[in-house]
């Protein structure tokens, strides 16, 4: 199809396997043989979902500036779809074998037409090693005291775990889990959360059993396109929330990209706000943004974001277009290399765990769970959401209300439907998630996702902010019983969803 258009030229990773973020890194840095550069790229993938042929499978566009494409250009797309009577295809292309790297020209319709199949993991490698101190990575697991684990969840994070953590950093490759990518993710469900990555969690000490003796200092999944990560210490979980807040407080001093200060960091809405009192403390530029990558994108074209992050597992920065599962892992050695390079022949090092406790020490900490309710009967969930709204009109009443549940809430200040005007281009996204925001800093969100034949989905999330050094090391579900108390409550939750219990818990 592409020849029968007109294209000139096709690159392709060798077998067919590149990863999300790769793809953007190769439309923003390859050069092909005669100087050319790419224009877009077409990604089929799966994304964190079961994949196979009975499951998910998507087609994506990324734009040449690496990211995925606008809705200006996916609504044209869909348009087209409409009205589209015929399309062009050249037939008696011989194949081309994609397991081997080279260049293949033969003649099209349109005259000489390329397929270049190239490393998959070259470019990207080398984008890898302009950004961090890969020897002192090294050196940190050289350390006998440092073990490590990473799991690819059978996803196309395998075709570069090898090659940047075993070849490039020396780690063991007994290492790797679940590093050979399949077609079905090995019947699993590559998402990188603590339900779904049953086989690092539990090597990480944090199973249900909890029978392993000595788990690795630091463990990371990906999931299947190799986008989304979960970072993990030795019995110990980083909230995504948290990890981006840390790595935007430690990147300055611990990765050499970012030695010249950050540009500013941002986070999607329903992320906690450990990423806001980072900024704050450090007087760096802010934005909270509508959830979905392209709003980042913008802020990086115009120089205005380096860091940023969402809650559903997605790190990244501005030396591509996309999250980058890969680089946040690489970003958690740095940090980890940094804190212990005058401490390798020490008694200890310093752990994932440490560094998480200090930083809720110096910036405080943000209880955070996020309640997911599938397939709720959509007329429910949008009432559910219209009262809402309505609430917000008497911050008196909803005060009340909260007084009424639980005396030891703070009280609302501010709550609204959460709207964004881009800085960049003007552009303005309504009805993001109904916010209710505390006095202590605590906040609830209610957002409404899909309205599609299997019913709607609410996502619930609730934070609780704690200053006192005291009260920081407390359990997680302790902390928030009263929020979420209030919360369900509050919404009516079991009255318009007919649900006493979420179907998710993350």
């Amino acid at each position: 199809m592409a020849a029968a258009n007109g294209v000139r030229r096709i690159w392709v990773g060798q077998n067919g396997l590149l990863s999300t973020p790769a793809v953007s890194a190769v439309i923003r840095e390859r050069v092909g043989h005669d100087g050319s550069k790419a224009n877009g790229a077409f990604i089929l993938t799966a994304s964190h979902n079961p994949g196979g042929p009975h499951e998910d499978f998507g087609i994506k566009y990324n734009m040449e500036n690496g990211g995925p494409a606008p809705e200006g250009i996916t609504d044209n797309i869909y348009s087209n779809t409409t009205t589209i009577k015929e399309y062009l295809i050249a037939e008696g292309l011989p194949d081309v074998d994609i397991s081997q790297i080279g260049l293949t020209s033969f003649g099209g319709p349109e005259g000489q037409f390329d397929v270049d199949v190239f490393d998959s993991a070259s470019d990207y490698v080398k984008l890898m090693k302009s950004i961090f101190d890969f020897q002192s990575i090294k050196n940190l697991l050289s350390s006998p005291k440092f073990t490590f684990c990473y799991d690819a969840l059978h996803g196309v994070a395998g075709a570069y775990a090898k090659r940047i953590f075993v070849e490039e950093l020396g780690a063991q490759e007994n290492s790797l889990l679940n590093c050979v990518p399949k077609e079905d993710f090995g019947g699993g469900h590559p998402d990188p959360n603590l339900t779904y990555a049953k086989e690092l969690v539990a090597r990480m000490g944090l199973g249900k059993t909890n029978t392993e003796q000595d788990p690795p200092e630091f463990g990371a999944a990906a999931d299947g396109d190799a986008d989304r990560n979960m970072v993990l210490g030795k019995r110990f979980f980083v909230t995504p929330s948290d990890s981006v807040a840390i790595i935007a407080a430690n990147a300055v001093q611990s990765i050499p990209y970012f030695s010249g200060g950050l540009k500013g960091v941002a986070r999607s809405m329903p992320t906690s706000a450990a990423l806001d009192v980072v900024a704050k403390n450090l007087n760096l530029k802010f934005f909270e943004v509508p959830t979905g990558w392209k709003f980042f994108g913008n802020l990086m074209d115009a120089g205005m974001c380096s860091v940023c992050g969402e809650e559903s597992f997605g790190t990244g920065s501005d030396h591509i277009r996309e999250k980058d599962g890969i680089w946040a892992v690489l970003a958690w050695m740095s940090i980890l290399a940094y804190k212990n390079k005058d401490n390798l022949e020490g008694e200890k090092l310093v752990s994932v765990e440490d560094i998480v406790r200090q930083h809720w020490a110096t910036y405080g900490r943000h209880y955070y769970t996020r309640y997911d309710y599938e397939n709720v009967d959509a007329g429910g969930a949008k009432e559910l959401m219209a009262y809402l709204v309505k609430l917000q009109s008497s911050l008196g009443e909803v005060n009340d209300i909260i007084k009424g549940i639980r005396s030891d809430v703070s009280n609302v200040v501010n709550a609204d439907e959460f709207e964004y005007k881009d800085p960049v281009d003007g552009s303005i996204s309504k009805h993001q998630g109904i916010r209710y925001l505390f006095e202590d800093g605590s906040r609830l969100v209610f957002r409404l996702s899909g309205t599609g034949s299997e019913g709607a989905t609410i996502r619930l999330y609730i934070e609780q902010y704690e200053k006192d050094p005291s009260k920081i090391g407390r359990d997680s579900q302790d902390a928030l019983a009263p929020l979420v108390e209030v919360a369900l409550k509050l919404s009516k939750m079991q009255e318009y969803t007919g649900r006493s219990a979420p179907t998710v818990i993350t």
